[in-house]
């Protein structure tokens, strides 16, 4: 089965950086296009970034560019997201999802398999 874990969420100051984990099983990262996707308070979900298995090509959204990093360690077979100069508009729960295709398209392609969310609380 296709499981994914995420974890490293917490609060923070504005300004500040948080690393997300999301923990893949039941797949090779190689084969999948993985990615993050949050949702604010009282806001639909939102594609953050997406990382292409078969190449390693990486898209983001806008608001993402420039601070978030989406990286891989296939050995562990987990993904992460590095979060730096973090706003309190990056308030939201944050989730890890995975595409049964290894390119992702775009920062947020269609996700087959989706994780837990893990709550991530940047203040003012």
């Amino acid at each position: 089965d296709v499981q994914l874990q995420a974890s490293g969420g917490g609060l923070v100051q504005a300004g500040g950086s948080l690393r997300l984990s999301c923990a893949a099983s039941g797949f090779t990262l190689d084969d999948y296009a993985i990615g993050w996707i949050r949702r604010a308070p009282g806001k639909g979900r939102e594609g953050v970034s997406c990382l292409s298995g078969s190449d390693g090509l990486t898209y983001y959204a806008d608001p993402a560019k420039g601070r978030f990093t989406i990286s891989t360690d296939n050995a562990k077979n987990t993904v992460y997201l590095q979060m730096n100069s973090l706003k309190p508009g990056d308030t939201a729960v944050y989730y890890c999802a995975a595409a049964s295709r290894s390119e992702c398209g775009g920062s947020y392609p269609f996700y087959d398999y989706w994780g837990q969310g893990t709550l991530v609380t940047v203040s003012s």
